[in-house]
């Protein structure tokens, strides 16, 4: 028979194995809203230690990007992200994602973003683990 502390350990170690961990997976964009910049041309390379997630990005009207997360226990990111486009202006935003699990067990991002800069407006977009 578990003590209560032995109960509450066991939990512990069921909720970290079930943490999602978006460490060296790359992700392609499959759709997003007019007045987004990412395309099926736009890959991100995420990296994760602990609940810090940061991605490189760049591709189609992007040359080169860059974004920081907070990553909370079931998955979902609360993102910033700045990236220099291909007129060479500089936009910065924010992101919140919630993770989809595919039958084939990659991940499908469903993302709620907004511009912090230029016109502020927001949008919605969803990228695939390839």
């Amino acid at each position: 028979m578990l003590s209560s502390t032995g109960y509450i350990y066991v939990l512990v170690v069921i909720l970290e194995k079930q943490k999602m961990n978006y460490n060296n997976k790359k992700f392609r964009p499959i759709s997003n809203a007019e007045n987004g910049e990412t395309s099926n041309e736009t890959l991100f390379h995420y990296k994760q230690v602990g609940n810090i997630l940061t991605s490189e990005y760049s591709g189609g009207k992007i040359k080169y990007g860059h974004l920081i997360g907070l990553v909370d226990h079931i998955g979902n990111i609360e993102m910033r992200y700045h990236q220099v486009n291909v007129n060479d202006e500089l936009m910065t935003g924010i992101c919140n994602s919630k993770p989809e699990i595919l039958e084939n067990g990659k991940i499908r991002l469903h993302e709620n973003w907004e511009w912090t800069s230029g016109d502020k407006s927001k949008g919605t977009s969803i990228i695939e683990e390839k």
